[in-house]
């Protein structure tokens, strides 16, 4: 007989709570109530499992890390043969992501590192290895594909896979001044067609799709 799930405990549950209600309300305007009141547990049960809200802050980094980490170590972009087809669907995947409302799509470690990069260092460095090592995830494929092209390029793979999270962030931040999920999903187009131009493919202006099966 199969064992019933495990039930949440209070901290996994105020983590939870975190991802939506930070990033519905910001970090700065999200009290340990509302968080609380979220999670369904007492502000006992809070200070039980964390000393401060920063702390919350940077447990919820490290959360946001491990739960988004899972989700596209399991994506279908690596499906592909080619590096760069698999970078071009790591793209691709990440417009298809831009559904629902805001809280739903926006990054939880790039909201927080905007309001906390100079008050709270603690979470700034975790929203910064949360991104980073992101990031870094993309590296081995954009050497892969320089390599499999003859590039010589003056750019890095790092910088690039620094800069595609750049542009992503910068998608959110336009997507919550009023452009909606639309704007993100342009802005995202507008990189794939950069690193097709990049890797010298001549459908550049071609659609933002990129292939995630079998040829």
């Amino acid at each position: 007989m199969s064992k019933p799930p495990m039930k949440a405990t209070a901290r996994t549950k105020l983590l939870e709570a975190a991802l939506t209600v930070i990033r519905t309300k910001g970090f700065s305007a999200t009290t340990v109530d509302d968080l609380c009141a979220a999670a369904g547990v007492t502000k006992g049960a809070f200070f039980h499992h964390f000393q401060s809200k920063d702390a919350l802050g940077v447990a919820a980094a490290e959360y946001w890390s491990e739960m988004t980490g899972t989700l596209f170590a399991g994506a279908p972009y690596h499906a592909p043969e080619d590096p760069l087809d698999r970078l071009l669907a790591y793209l691709a995947f990440r417009k298809e992501l831009l559904a629902g409302d805001l809280p739903e799509f926006t990054c939880l470690v790039g909201t927080m590192v905007q309001e906390t990069y100079d008050t709270a260092p603690a979470i700034r460095d975790a929203c910064a290895r949360s991104i980073t090592g992101h990031a870094e995830t993309l590296e081995a494929d954009i050497e892969a594909a320089i390599r499999a092209r003859g590039l010589t390029p003056t750019w890095s793979a790092k910088s690039l896979a620094l800069h595609t999270q750049a542009v992503i962030q910068g998608a959110f931040i336009l997507a919550k001044s009023g452009g909606g999920a639309q704007i993100a999903a342009d802005t995202i187009d507008h990189l794939i067609r950069y690193v097709k131009l990049l890797f010298g493919l001549a459908d550049a202006s071609a659609p933002a799709t990129a292939r995630v099966g079998p040829a």
